[in-house]
């Protein structure tokens, strides 16, 4: 795909179909990453990058009272989703969710003990830039994991997915296909990936390729 025609964020008109797709995703997949996470790190401030609908944080949150995070996504209309899932279930006080850009990002140095970000690498236009904006706002020894792509449609039911579309989700979908704006999904490779990290900071912990899926694990040492 060329560089210019990567959507960084989830089109607003898409937002609901993804919103769907994603909900579609919790048991099976969001659970399963949380779980993970938690085993690690159950307690401290955590960022989560490209936080769509926000049901990871949620997820991750049901596990551990001890954990803070703040979510952000270029999506506004995504953000407003997550807003009102995290006042749902009622974790609107250890639980923010906010409109920003993964690769000039507000928060300060030294300010997260974890970041988090589930398919969002492949879209971005400068990954490198957003590493190094990972690295910045991270403290000391803290560690970034990225998933990508977060295969949904590979976990998901896609015909209950499809039954859940309204008319206009359809008309959408279509559209964005047919102006080629929707297609199969370029990941990078364990090898790309360590090149791209080889112009960083980072200490690279792993890098293991599963299924469609790239799991991360880095490390800030200075």
């Amino acid at each position: 795909m060329k560089q210019w025609l990567k959507i960084e964020r989830i089109p607003g008109p898409l937002a609901p179909s993804y919103e769907k797709a994603t909900r579609l995703a919790i048991d099976i997949y969001y659970k399963k990453v949380a779980a993970e996470i938690v085993s690690s790190f159950n307690e401290g401030v955590i960022l989560d990058l490209g936080t769509g609908p926000g049901y990871l944080p949620i997820e991750i949150l049901k596990k551990s009272s001890n954990i803070r995070i703040v979510g952000v996504d270029l999506s506004r209309r995504l953000i407003k989703m997550a807003r009102e899932n995290a006042q749902r279930a009622g974790l609107s006080d250890r639980l923010n969710f906010e409109f920003g850009d993964s690769s000039d990002l507000r928060f300060d140095e030294g300010e997260f003990d974890m970041v988090l970000s589930t398919g969002m690498l492949h879209s971005l236009k400068q990954p490198i830039k957003v590493f190094n904006e990972i690295y910045r706002v991270l403290k000391k020894s803290g560690e970034a994991w990225i998933y990508d792509p977060a295969k949904v449609a590979f976990y998901i039911d896609r015909d209950k997915w499809k039954a859940s579309l309204s008319r206009w989700d359809r008309i959408f979908l279509q559209l964005f296909r047919a102006f080629g704006l929707l297609g199969p999904i370029k990941t990078y490779s364990p090898a790309q990936v360590r090149e791209m990290l080889n112009s960083t900071d980072f200490e690279i912990l792993s890098i293991e390729a599963q299924k469609d899926e790239i799991k991360i694990k880095l490390k800030k040492t200075i």
